[in-house]
């Protein structure tokens, strides 16, 4: 069993203390990639569930136990530790257990004083998820738990040498909030609502007790804030797209001063209230929320990013801002590494952007599977691609490309621009892709773009067709079609399997077989491919809903609405016409090379039925929920993915589901695998990776592996005739690579000096100036100047006026 597709922007990353890694919350592992190639070194692999926070503590003390504590961690988690580790290593330091799903973690700088002497010790503050009072004495009298009504956040101060809670909770919440902390440690902060609520913490000598709070306030809800790295400043962003900069926060409480007068109201401009702060200024930009504010390691700027994708740098004193757009995506968090040089962005596509700074120029992106993203077409369920040869999976994503992932490496091969628009953070879609489709041999690709009217004007559909390049996901425009059924949506594009041959159905009651053509292009003189419509066909006037080639390419199955159409495609003849199903059927699709043909309805009345195609009749069906199914290419089998209940109180996107594998020929299923997320998810048959001991007894080379990809594109790879669950560590895949040694002194500025060849041999040529050296002795290149002895000489004697000797 193979896992992949977490999500790589689901927690802030952190950089090591020598900036040399990134460490990236993985799902339920951290991932540390190499800052100077972009690469994956190792994995962090202990925590049950979702690691949420990873926090770099810088190392105390002498040089000695800097050197040896540089390369360590803290993670946290929703299963409820917080572990330590050694991630040069991957190695498990250890536990402390928390007992609540832990949403957000920070470790400030704290000291306690032990004999005299002040050593470092450290304290987390966690923001978990805990019940209410009320919700645990109904749960201990056996009485459900609505958790939307009775979770609550909690944030709580955990002593991590003794690995126990210190001290009761510091704030409830109605959800556990992200934690903020100061540079220096001395300041935490949340957004709670409309408030920011900060603490005063004491560094030196920590006591619980001498912890104090106050709360600026704001008319809309704030969402992020950050800290001035030296100067008592605290910026805030809110859900509007408004920065609110507040100077001098707590020096009535903080400072020891509670009680005193206050200042007049004309010097605290802005200030809401009785708030402890001398002023407020606002500042607007961004047309939505913020997502994140972050100030400059010398304090002189702040820069903030949201839903537009753009950074903005704005001067602290003056207001005055300059940009860095078409990052493509909503930007979620900014991270700055020990080495001021470098820094990072996540964006909400999922990549982790390594930036240069003080430009912002992209160095390496961290790329993981695309996430979901919002379609019009809510009809539509599977809009993936999969290269079953090659083991790729075709994904639309937000900024109008296919990304095309390696799921047995984990990785992005490629991005294929289908349509060259920019990304704008627009709530109106206008534009998606909804068709996706692969040759089997992944050489050949299809996509439908759909413009959307605007007014009941300018819809337009858009059928492209893709040849691949040099290498495996890399495709170049070969024929574009505009409105290839008309003004009428197209239903199912399939590729025949052993000709260059697609047939695309539409709902305007027609489907069309295409064709590949070579023409001989006249201002090149290259011979380049072109599709053209071979043949057009329809049944009774009814919507051609899916279609499918058989194993051979000899029959083309076309749905007209629950009726199943068999056709031959090269002559374009009907050959026959099956009994109708329940319902519209919204996929086809034959079981390997075999007689049995598969259908998909997906409406209020769902059936999986099987149909022989050899004597027109039903072989077998049932009434399933069907989320999406697929064929073995080689076997008369096929798997579907079904889904379950939505439980009460449950969001749809994370209903769960169900896979079934079947025989074509015997409805009982095979085997079954439960699955989480299956709404909104794809199956689909895969060749096995012979470089991965993947313990299948398939060695044919057939496709033999199944692969489940779940409603947020995280996926699995196993075996769905073994249910034996093989786990194989990523650690292991090939696209981890060992971390180079980072350059040090001189080559860590200018670069590695040229190896010279010693054995090389060089000619002695004498050193002869020229007549009138002043004038050329400096010109040229530094490098190619003698040496200094030889020109000091030189230029002194040219300065010397020469004399002629007489004897005496």
């Amino acid at each position: 069993m193979i896992t992949g597709g977490q999500s790589y922007v689901s927690a802030p990353p952190a950089f090591s203390a020598d900036g040399r890694f990134l460490l990236v919350c993985s799902g339920r592992s951290v991932s540390v990639f190499s800052t100077s190639t972009g690469m994956l070194v190792s994995e962090l692999e202990g925590h049950e569930g979702d690691v949420t926070a990873v926090v770099v503590v810088p190392p105390q003390g002498n040089a000695a136990a800097t050197a040896k504590l540089a390369s360590h961690c803290w993670t946290a988690g929703l299963d409820g530790f917080l572990i330590y580790w050694d991630f040069a290593t991957a190695e498990l330091v250890r536990k402390v257990k928390v007992d609540a799903p832990v949403h957000s973690m920070v470790i400030p700088n704290i000291s306690k004083t032990l004999k005299v002497t002040d050593v470092y010790a450290p304290f987390a503050f966690v923001s978990v998820e805990a019940l209410s009072k009320a919700a645990i004495q109904e749960k201990a009298k056996g009485k459900p738990v609505n958790k939307k009504k009775e979770l609550w956040g909690q944030m709580r101060i955990y002593d991590l040498t003794n690995g126990r809670q210190v001290g009761s909770e510091l704030a409830q919440t109605q959800k556990p909030e992200k934690i903020v902390a100061s540079c220096c440690g001395q300041f935490l902060g949340i957004a709670n609502k409309r408030h920011l609520y900060i603490w005063s913490i004491p560094t030196k000598d920590f006591n619980h007790d001498n912890i104090r709070k106050i709360k600026l306030g704001h008319t809309k809800e704030l969402s992020t804030l950050a800290f001035h790295p030296s100067e008592r400043i605290v910026a805030g962003g809110d859900v509007t797209g408004r920065i609110l900069i507040w100077r001098g926060f707590g020096k009535a409480k903080f400072s020891g001063t509670h009680g005193a007068k206050s200042q007049v109201d004309e010097e605290r401009d802005g200030v809401r209230g009785k708030d402890d702060a001398g002023t407020c200024t606002t500042w607007h930009w961004h047309s939505s929320g913020v997502n994140f504010v972050k100030f400059s390691s010398d304090g002189a700027y702040l820069l903030s990013g949201g839903m537009e994708g753009v950074i903005v740098v704005w001067q602290l004193d003056t207001g005055k801002r300059r940009y860095k757009p078409r990052l493509g995506s909503p930007l979620l968090f900014f991270v700055d590494s020990p080495d001021s040089s470098i820094s990072c962005v996540s964006c909400k596509d999922n990549q982790v952007h390594l930036l240069k700074m003080p430009n912002m120029e992209v160095l390496k992106t961290v790329a993981g599977i695309k996430l979901p993203v919002a379609s019009a077409d809510l009809s539509r369920r599977d809009v993936y691609g999969f290269d079953s040869t090659n083991g790729l999976v075709a994904i639309p994503t937000q900024d109008y490309c296919i990304q095309f992932y390696n799921l047995f490496e984990n990785i992005e091969v490629s991005e294929v621009q289908v349509c060259e628009r920019n990304f704008q953070p627009v709530d109106d879609i206008t534009m998606y892709i909804s068709l996706v489709s692969l040759s089997i041999g992944g050489n050949l690709m299809c996509t439908v773009e759909v413009k959307l009217p605007e007014e009941e004007l300018g819809g337009l559909v858009t059928l492209k067709f893709w040849n691949q390049g040099s290498r495996t996901g890399q495709f170049h425009l070969s024929t574009v079609i505009y409105e290839p059924h008309s003004d009428a949506g197209i239903s199912a594009v399939a590729f025949h399997p052993g000709k260059n041959m697609a047939v695309s159905s539409s709902f305007g009651c027609n489907f069309k077989v295409w064709v590949q053509s070579l023409s001989l292009q006249s201002s090149d003189g290259k011979s380049q491919s072109g599709w053209r419509c071979q043949s057009v066909g329809s049944y009774k006037k009814k919507p051609m809903t899916a279609a499918a080639f058989s194993g051979d390419g000899s029959v083309l199955a076309v749905a007209a609405e629950s009726v199943i159409t068999l056709w031959d495609p090269d002559n374009n003849a009907l050959v026959g016409v099956i009994a109708e199903a329940l319902s519209p059927i919204t996929k086809l699709s034959f079981a390997g090379d075999s007689a049995y043909l598969m259908s998909l309805s997906q409406s209020s009345k769902p059936q999986v039925a099987v149909w022989n195609v050899s004597n027109l009749s039903m072989q077998w069906s049932y009434t399933l929920f069907a989320e999406a199914a697929c064929c073995s290419s080689s076997k008369s089998e096929f798997a579907v993915l079904s889904l379950l209940s939505c439980p009460e109180g449950g969001a749809p996107a994370e209903q769960d589901g169900v896979i079934l594998i079947f025989d074509a020929e015997n409805s009982k299923p095979v085997s079954s695998w439960s699955v989480k997320k299956a709404k909104g998810g794809s199956i689909a048959f895969v060749k096995a990776d012979p470089s991965l001991d993947s313990n299948t007894d398939d060695t044919s080379g057939d496709a033999s592996l199944l692969v489940y990809v779940n409603g947020s594109h995280e996926y699995v790879i196993f075996d769905p005739r073994n249910n034996e669950e093989l786990q194989i560590s990523k650690s292991t895949r090939k696209n981890i690579q060992a971390d180079e040694p980072a350059p040090i002194g001189y080559a860590s500025i200018y670069g590695e000096l040229p190896k010279l060849e010693l054995n090389k041999e060089v000619s002695d040529i004498p050193f002869i100036p020229s007549e009138r050296p002043w004038e050329t002795i400096f010109t040229g290149s530094s490098h190619a100047l003698p040496p200094l002895t030889k020109l000091c000489s030189v230029f002194l004697s040219s300065l010397l006026e020469k004399r002629p000797v007489t004897g005496e």
